[in-house]
């Protein structure tokens, strides 16, 4: 028997969960099929510019987990587009969805509580020099 998968928290998932290649009956191409916590983890480091440490914090996974998701999605990304497939975004049972804006469980599950600083929030001082 495996070991459990920890629990992922992803972002809810507005959009359409199918795309295919206009002009082709669905029935005629291959179909690839993307998890959500794949989705996820290509959104938070390829579109929201995070790093891989910062991503798994957020999703409440280990960085390798991470670095398995976004490999495992581009490659599934990359076959849809070269090879003309349709893609299908499933969610997995694994997966915790959370509205939009709200942050990740942290590495231990412990959130963001008060006196914890978001990742995402910047300090507009250099802590060097003193400049603002």
């Amino acid at each position: 028997m495996g070991r459990y998968k920890k629990l992922r928290y992803c972002q809810e998932f507005m959009g359409y969960n199918l795309f295919k290649p206009s002009g082709v009956p669905l029935s005629q191409i291959e179909t690839v099929a993307i998890a959500l916590d794949e989705l996820e983890a290509m959104r938070l480091c390829d579109l929201e510019g995070y790093d891989q440490g910062q991503a798994a914090e957020e999703m409440g996974i280990s960085r390798g987990t991470i670095q398995r998701l976004v490999y495992s999605a581009r490659q599934k990304m990359i076959d849809v587009v070269i090879h003309g497939k349709a893609l299908t975004i499933e969610d997995t049972e694994h997966v915790v969805v959370r509205g939009p804006g709200r942050g990740g469980r942290g590495r231990h599950g412990h959130g963001m509580g008060p006196g914890r600083r978001s990742f995402t929030t910047k300090s507009t001082k250099d802590t060097k020099s003193g400049i603002q």
